[in-house]
């Protein structure tokens, strides 16, 4: 084995209720065509489920989360426990190609590249959502249509199927403790590594699309009010992930958002032509979509202006 793609995969997790996903995310982690040279699984500040693993499950190296409870500490305690040159990170709810790994670490051949992420398909445990836009699957966990379709470089990836380079990551300081996902909230501290792994030595991100992995979607997440609600965090994630970065870190988000309408007419277009009515819902999606993430955006604008003009008061004795 090339000693420069030693790999090791880390695996967060947080709840027995999620032991069958973590299973079958394991069984799809040992099965990869390029062996990875260790898996580590964080468990979040469960010390029950921690012993379950090491009794039920060997050869797997079991962590404990070593910083604040949150998937953030969690895959960090994994990635800084890692002696490989490469690390990479999957969800405890995915099944992974059996040559996932061996696509996604080739572009590590460029040395400026710091990372890699790959395609993310939903996996719906019910039928997918009649009104569920292609352009909206981030939603769900998933690589949304507007993405790559060959390997290219790309800003950001999500961190359910990324690979980096260990020393680029500690030199970034890892994943904000603090800063992502935590029950129901949602930060993006996938994207807010990138940027930050990003400014080290000028590096790059590379998106894989031939490596590809199952992203597992429960029946709860495939209805309209998870959409709306999930949409609304991303945008207050987003603002607030901005605020923690001197550069304009948004372009991206931009960019998409000036593609939706095109997407909103094409959908509601094909309605009209009679190439089926699920075109109309999905034009409505586009539109729901964008409102709440709009709304969440200016909720959490307004509400970081009134927390900095508070602070100075609050902190004078």
């Amino acid at each position: 084995m090339n000693h420069t793609h030693a790999t090791t995969i880390v695996i967060p997790t947080y709840s027995e209720v999620r032991w069958d996903y973590l299973t079958r995310t394991l069984a799809s982690a040992r099965a990869q065509t390029h062996t990875p040279d260790e898996i580590v699984v964080v468990v979040d500040h469960n010390p029950a489920m921690h012993e379950r693993i090491q009794r039920e499950l060997p050869g797997v190296t079991v962590l404990q989360n070593a910083y604040a409870q949150g998937v953030s500490g969690n895959r960090n305690t994994g990635a800084f426990h890692a002696r490989t040159p490469l690390v990479a990170f999957l969800d405890d709810d995915i099944i992974a190609d059996p040559d996932w790994l061996a696509r996604q670490i080739e572009p590590f051949a460029d040395p400026t590249v710091v990372g890699t992420g790959g395609a993310i398909q939903p996996a719906w445990e019910g039928p997918a959502p009649r009104w569920m836009p292609a352009e909206f699957l981030w939603a769900v966990g998933g690589s949304y249509a507007g993405m790559p379709t060959e390997t290219a470089p790309i800003r950001n990836v999500w961190s359910a199927n990324m690979i980096v380079r260990k020393d680029v990551f500690e030199a970034a300081g890892g994943f904000r403790v603090g800063f992502g996902k935590l029950g129901s909230r949602n930060r993006p501290e996938d994207t807010d590594l990138c940027l930050r792994m990003s400014q080290v030595n000028g590096g790059r991100w590379m998106y894989v699309p031939s490596a590809v992995i199952q992203h597992e979607v429960p029946v709860e997440r495939s209805s309209f009010r998870f959409f709306v609600r999930r949409c609304y965090a991303e945008g207050r994630g987003k603002v607030q992930m901005a605020g923690l970065h001197e550069n304009d870190a948004l372009g991206a988000e931009r960019d998409y958002l000036w593609a939706l309408p095109k997407a909103m007419f094409r959908y509601f277009g094909a309605g009209l032509s009679g190439k089926g009515a699920d075109n109309f819902l999905r034009s409505g999606g586009v539109v729901a979509g964008v409102a709440a993430a709009g709304f969440g955006g200016v909720v959490e604008t307004v509400s970081s202006k009134r927390l900095s003009r508070r602070t100075p008061v609050e902190a004078t004795p």
